[in-house]
């Protein structure tokens, strides 16, 4: 049976079930399974075709030997560090058609299911990470045993493009209620990919007992051991009622609709899923979980969301063009020039990840001291949410230094200059430091989109000027762009490579040129949604445009964030550098200029994520020639950015179009079912209609 269809089923790395039994205390047998692709730590273990084959045998031939008697339970774990990490993406990838899709999703429900009908009680060790069919694993199961220090529980596939069908959409919201499930099934999944930690997996009932990870295999025997001699087990939480389960899904329908308007269709179907899963009994449940497996694993939102996930992963670590590591200076003290939000952000960051000390500089005594003071606040709410302890605190606030006196940049092996996005200020701190810093040093600067070769001219040693442009906020953004100048040195641009390492982010090398790769393609986007504006477009109708690309908020809402000076100020870089392709705003800056906002004040509703319909004075009525319709607002947005995309490639901003949805993945939030930017353009024809060629192979995103 392992061979049956083989002809549909692509090749894979061989998931092993490992199977031994223990005794237990009582003299009983407790079969153990052990998922191990036989790889090391680095390798997560998946489950392929040949994979659930091979696990479905292996509990068959235990439920015989449960029938006879001869095991008194059946437990599930995983190598150390990993229960599974889902379904083998790679077999996913190379599925071709609807059938084979439907023929896997059935294997994974043949042998799944199994575990909670194997005739004994059914364990699963939680030992590490378990995603997407991991936990699909653990659900069937009849009770959960987790490491305490287990950090990464999910169902991704809504992400992805698929949907947990392997029993996740219809078991999970059974264990943990229907609020919790809706939580893992979809919110977190779109929301960031945001794990389940331990604690959360015993408080909502995904797991019944946290143990100790020094000795959790033996703790979790041991405590199987006295469930099957009448240990209590906590309450399994009662089923919700209709009315809960039909609202709670239905508000969740209504916020997917608000951010994505119907464009991204595994959500959807999940809700649908878990919509029938109350009432439906387990063949109805899992027949329908297939049929929508069958349909989405060869849908081209699951080839953009598999394109994603292998730049986030892949490319994300191994970046393109980055030199060797080897070329890079060892930073065991990192200098901040400025001490605002921004720049205590940075300081945190890397004192958190380096553990190096971090001495920042401001200009007088006040400004120093403000910076303390959002030093220890910042410290203390990371203390408060749990996310450092009172010794990492303490740590913190001493290894970062807060003063005036430039010459303490002196021993400093690297430092960031973080103050205000003016040139000639980003010059003058540059000039000074040089005449301040060691000849080996390294000069950074956190610019978001100035030239860095214009802020290096005129220093001695421009070639150790490096553009190190974080995102705010620094924590939560996993994207640096690394800016070269044709001067900048091969060690200035490797340190700045391992830094972004070092801080656990995603580092992609730019060249040289105004607004790097997500600020030029993000103003672009602002500017073109301004432009239609100022042509008589409703700001209403302007606003909702973007809706079927489901970017984490609307263009108005996204300019209130970045703040409406910030972003004139960016635009009128751009328009300096590339003219008219970034049309300045006058209605823009009237807004600017009287401090009104674009977006209404949060009041707990979500209203802020909608423009102010109020702002359409600040440009006139609406209506004439030049007015557009919301699609006609998408299509100049999508006609501009891909003119920007094909220019960042002729100018050689980034090597490869991979490289560009990258950027804007990480660094603007393009939604996975999207797979960045490039595939969109290509899969809707405008790469093909404005540069003459689509910009990745068929097939890379898109299946057509």
């Amino acid at each position: 049976t392992v061979n049956a269809g083989q002809d549909l089923i692509p090749a894979e790395r061989v998931t092993h079930s490992l199977l031994r039994d223990v005794r237990l205390a009582d003299g009983r047998t407790l079969a153990l399974v052990t998922l191990d692709n036989g790889e090391d730590h680095r390798r997560p273990t998946t489950l392929g075709p040949l994979g659930l084959a091979e696990l479905r045998d292996v509990l068959r031939s235990q439920q015989e030997r449960a029938a006879r008697g001869e095991i008194a339970a059946l437990a599930v774990t995983g190598k150390p560090g990993y229960l599974a990490a889902g379904a083998d993406l790679r077999a996913m990838a190379a599925l071709t058609s609807r059938e084979q899709g439907y023929q896997i999703a059935r294997l994974g429900h043949d042998a799944y299911r199994l575990l909670g009908e194997l005739g004994v009680p059914t364990f699963c060790f939680i030992n590490g990470a378990a995603l997407g069919g991991g936990l699909e694993v653990a659900l069937h199961c009849h009770h959960r045993t987790i490491s305490s220090d287990v950090r990464a529980l999910a169902l991704p596939e809504t992400m992805l493009g698929l949907v947990p069908g392997w029993g996740g959409v219809t078991l999970l919201p059974r264990l943990v209620g229907i609020r919790a499930a809706l939580t893992m099934i979809v919110e977190s999944p779109i929301g960031g990919n945001r794990m389940t930690d331990a604690a959360t997996a015993v408080r909502i009932g995904l797991a019944d007992v946290s143990l100790h990870p020094a000795d959790f295999l033996e703790r979790s025997i041991a405590w199987a051991g006295e469930v099957l001699t009448g240990r209590d087990v906590p309450d399994r939480r009662p089923l919700d009622d209709a009315e809960t389960w039909a609202l709670s899904v239905q508000a969740v329908r209504d916020r997917l609709d608000a951010r994505f308007a119907g464009a991204t269709p595994a959500p959807v179907r999940a809700l649908d899923l878990v919509a029938q899963a109350r009432t439906a009994d387990l063949d109805t449940a899992f027949a329908a979980e297939d049929e929508a497996l069958a349909d989405l694993l060869v849908s081209d939102q699951l080839r953009a969301g598999l394109y994603a996930f292998d730049l986030t992963n892949r490319r994300a670590k191994s970046p393109v063009g980055a030199p060797e590591r080897g070329a890079a200076m060892p930073v065991r003290s990192v200098g901040i020039v400025g001490a605002g939000l921004m720049a205590v952000q940075l300081a945190l960051l890397i004192a958190r990840r380096l553990r190096v000390p971090v001495t920042m500089r401001e200009i007088d005594d006040e400004r120093a001291a403000l910076g303390r003071a959002t030093l220890r606040s910042s410290v203390d709410r990371l203390q408060s949410k749990g996310r450092i302890s009172a010794d990492e605190a303490r740590r913190l606030v001493g290894s970062i230094t807060v003063g005036t006196d430039l010459s303490v940049f002196a021993r400093a092996d690297l430092i960031i200059e973080a103050v205000t996005e003016v040139l000639a200020l980003k010059k003058r701190v540059l000039a000074e430091l040089e005449q301040v810093v060691r000849p080996d040093a390294i000069l950074a600067t956190n610019t978001s989109a100035l030239s860095v070769t214009a802020m290096a001219d005129g220093l001695a040693h421009p070639e150790r000027v490096v553009g190190l442009h974080f995102f705010n906020p620094v924590a939560q953004m996993p994207l640096v762009e690394v800016v070269s100048t044709t001067v900048s040195s091969e060690q200035a641009v490797a340190t700045a490579f391992a830094v972004a390492s070092a801080c656990r982010k995603s580092a992609v090398g730019v060249a040289d040129r105004p607004g790097f790769v997500v600020n030029r393609l993000l103003l672009r986007q602002l500017a073109e949604v301004a432009a239609t504006v100022e042509r008589g477009t409703p700001v209403e109708v302007a606003d909702v445009a973007l809706r079927p690309l489901g970017l984490p908020m609307g263009p108005f809402a996204l300019m209130q964030l970045v703040g409406l000076p910030v972003t004139l100020h960016v635009l009128g870089t751009l328009h300096e550098a590339f003219g008219d392709r970034y049309p300045l705003s006058p209605g823009l800056e009237t807004l600017a200029a009287s401090g009104r906002r674009v977006v209404p004040e949060p009041d707990g509703t979500g209203r802020e994520q909608s423009v102010d319909p109020s702002i359409q004075d600040a440009f006139g009525a609406p209506g004439g020639p030049g007015a557009l319709d919301a699609q006609g607002v998408l299509d100049a947005v999508l006609a501009g950015l891909t003119e920007e995309v094909g220019l960042l490639l002729d100018e050689g901003v980034v090597s490869a179009p991979q490289d560009v949805d990258l950027c804007m993945i990480l660094g603007a939030g393009f939604p996975f079912h999207l797979g960045g930017l490039v595939p969109h353009l290509d899969r809707t024809g405008w790469t093909g209609r404005l540069l003459g060629d689509r910009l990745l192979p068929i097939g890379v995103a898109s299946l057509h």
